[in-house]
């Protein structure tokens, strides 16, 4: 089987439903404290690969520092700060919305889409959780004297620095390739692989344009995610960690000391991720009483709690 079932959904004292995936944590040595199912296969991480997109843009002289950068590695809800941040970002390269390539869309925060479609505004590039990440390839492309019109392409000096930044911090080389929900290359690697990069990144020394990538995203993590978003919480509760989300059920963390998690879940369901990264930090010896919230997800029934989505019994032993 390449997956395990790692969360269960528990509807009063019957188990309705189960979610399977793959999982693992490593410790600060780098040696595998959990594993279940497959993390050795190759995996699209999604918006997870954003700190290490972040990263290798940093170190072609993308000169932003704080929320900005912050901004950069983020899946953000759309609110009103994320969409002038971007904004900022691209009048530092003397740009505005119409050079972003990123995919028209709308908010993806609650809050911020009852807002947005009240205000009577519709699908825009500047609105998609990857607009700030656009927005900072832009800049380094001008900073680099590359074009811009064709920063996407797996070819672009841009790119190409990507792949070889995730291949450093992974340990391995990129097993496949594919186009992500925003139009940007999409580089695959084993989720082994993903935890080793985050832990690389929040390890790192202070100085290094590793931890400067860490440091922002720890500092604001409401750029990263946006108003009551988990990754947002995860990151406020557990200070000099780095932690992303990505869709179809991805998510990793890396922890100060080196040690990390990443996960699939394998239907790409958002709904267990969260439980599963709380009880793998468990497991690591983390103490995740801040992260209560998190450790669990409701199951309602006629608008109550009459359960809750929990870690398998396989996690918890």
């Amino acid at each position: 089987m390449v997956h395990e079932v790692v969360a269960e959904v528990w509807r009063g004292e019957f188990l309705e439903s189960v979610h399977h995936g793959s999982v693992v944590a490593l410790d600060a040595a780098g040696g595998t404290r959990l594993s279940m199912g497959r993390p050795d296969r190759v995996t699209f991480p999604r918006s997870s690969n954003k700190p290490v997109q972040g990263l290798a843009m940093v170190r072609n002289g993308l000169d932003l520092d704080g929320e900005l950068l912050a901004l950069s590695c983020a899946s953000h809800s759309g609110e009103d700060f994320h969409v002038d941040g971007a904004r900022r970002i691209l009048a530092k390269a003397g740009l505005d919305f119409s050079a972003l390539q990123c995919t028209p869309d709308l908010p993806i925060g609650d809050a911020a889409l009852a807002a947005h479609l009240a205000a009577g505004r519709g699908k825009a590039p500047e609105y998609m959780n990857c607009s700030g990440k656009h927005a900072a390839m832009l800049l380094t492309c001008v900073i680099n004297g590359w074009s811009t019109d064709d920063y996407l392409e797996f070819s672009h000096p841009l790119q190409v620095s990507v792949r070889s930044t995730l291949e450093e911090l992974a340990g391995e080389p990129v097993g496949a390739v594919g186009v992500d929900g925003c139009g940007a290359p999409l580089f695959g690697i084993s989720l082994n692989g993903l935890a080793r990069a985050f832990g690389a990144l929040a390890g790192a020394p202070v100085g290094s344009l590793e931890h400067k990538i860490a440091a922002a995203m720890n500092a604001h993590p409401e750029w990263v995610g946006g108003t009551g978003r988990d990754v947002t919480e995860l990151m406020r509760a557990l200070p000099g960690a780095v932690a992303k989300d990505g869709a179809e059920g991805v998510y990793a963390i890396g922890l100060p000391d080196g040690s990390a998690v990443a996960l699939k879940i394998a239907d790409g369901s958002n709904r267990a991720r969260a439980v599963v990264v709380v009880e793998a930090l468990r497991l690591l010896g983390v103490d995740v009483e801040a992260l209560a919230p998190l450790a669990t997800v409701p199951v309602l029934g006629h608008g109550r709690t009459v359960g809750a989505v929990r870690p398998a019994l396989a996690m918890t032993g």
